[in-house]
């Protein structure tokens, strides 16, 4: 027996129970708490998946199901494409955010650099085994401007307007844009997770799932917010934060999930530190920098402190969350990196 469930972003619980025989899906059942009309599309869709093979891709399932619907079927927090990662998540044994005991760190300010090492290092102990899954909240030691993995220095960075407003320039080890970084303007943290919890999701499904908790803790601040593809956290009002991602593939893998939300940037003096092209604006369908991101201390009214304790809460509420704290071992390995690699101008600028 396969056993699978999947929380959708800003929807329900699907859950599939199936088994494998002769490389076909059999005894397929869906369950959850969504609402589905009419009765009968329920049975369609175990019946679509029956005898389906096991290696079918998500898209090929979810093309199955929709072929099979009922004339008329509506879907409330269910998709058929929730349906297909669920299956997926079964076959692969992706395992559940009540499966673990999450440790929460959150220390004093730090530096970038250190940062940037702590990332790499605590995500490494995850796939190691040896570190539980952490939410780890940052706080800022000093400005800075952290650029993406991939993202040439020169195009994104005025290095006369980064000396100007005192801001360390650093890279970090994920993919994404550059984030402007003032400290108590911003809010930022990391997920520590193993590769199983995301399992059976499109790297682009994994974007909403980890961040699903967020967007309930912003609604429960008033705030409807949504995740708009690939890695921003939107509102009406406009961008909030974005995301990145990267993966560790050493032990048993693991993904380190980080996210930086505006609290209260000050637009002018980023525009003054980052090269943001016209493209990039078009891109995002404004023609001023200035509304791409509106901050949460506007949309929110609250303190920024209050904003992360209730944040903290929502996770805790949902997985549960003890205090937790660098080890003295881990400290000194992220000491060590970030002093040879992320503050080595080899690092920073590995992509000129």
């Amino acid at each position: 027996m396969y056993h699978g469930e999947y929380k959708v972003p800003g929807g329900k619980l699907v859950v599939v129970d199936l088994e494998v025989a002769d490389g076909l899906l059999r005894n397929v059942r869906v369950a959850g708490d969504f609402f589905l009309e009419p009765d009968e599309a329920l049975t369609a869709i175990d019946r679509a998946l029956e005898g389906a093979p096991a290696d079918t891709p998500a898209p090929g399932l979810t093309a199955r199901i929709e072929a099979a619907l009922p004339p008329g079927t509506v879907m409330y927090g269910l998709t058929s494409e929730a349906v297909a990662v669920t299956v997926r998540r079964a076959l692969a044994n992706a395992t559940d955010w009540h499966a673990y005991d999450w440790q929460l760190i959150h220390d004093g300010p730090q530096s970038p650099a250190l940062h940037m090492a702590l990332d790499e290092v605590l995500t490494t102990e995850v796939a190691a085994g040896r570190r539980p899954p952490t939410l780890r909240v940052w706080e800022w030691g000093s400005p800075a401007v952290v650029i993406g993995s991939f993202q040439s220095l020169r195009n994104e960075v005025d290095p006369e307007g980064a000396a100007r407003h005192g801001m360390t320039v650093v890279r970090r080890i994920s993919g994404g844009g550059a984030m402007f970084i003032e400290p108590g303007s911003t809010i930022t943290y990391s997920l520590c997770v193993p590769s199983a919890l995301v399992e059976g999701l499109s790297f682009a499904d994994s974007y909403a799932y980890l961040d699903d908790w967020v967007l309930a803790a912003l609604g429960d601040m008033g705030i409807k917010a949504w995740y708009q593809p690939l890695n921003d956290i939107a509102t009406e009002a406009g961008k909030i934060a974005g995301a990145a991602q990267k993966r560790v593939v050493s032990g048993d893998g693991a993904v380190l999930h980080h996210v930086t939300m505006a609290y209260d940037i000050d637009a002018d003096k980023m525009l003054d530190v980052l090269r943001i092209g016209r493209e990039k604006l078009s891109d995002k369908g404004t023609k001023s920098a200035k509304k791409r991101v509106d901050p949460l201390r506007r949309q929110t009214g609250l303190p920024r402190a209050e904003v992360i304790d209730r944040m903290i809460g929502t996770f805790r509420d949902r997985y549960g969350l003890t205090e937790g704290t660098v080890t003295p071992e881990e400290r000194a390995r992220a000491e060590e990196l970030a002093a040879t690699k992320f503050s080595s101008p080899e690092w920073t600028a590995r992509v000129p």
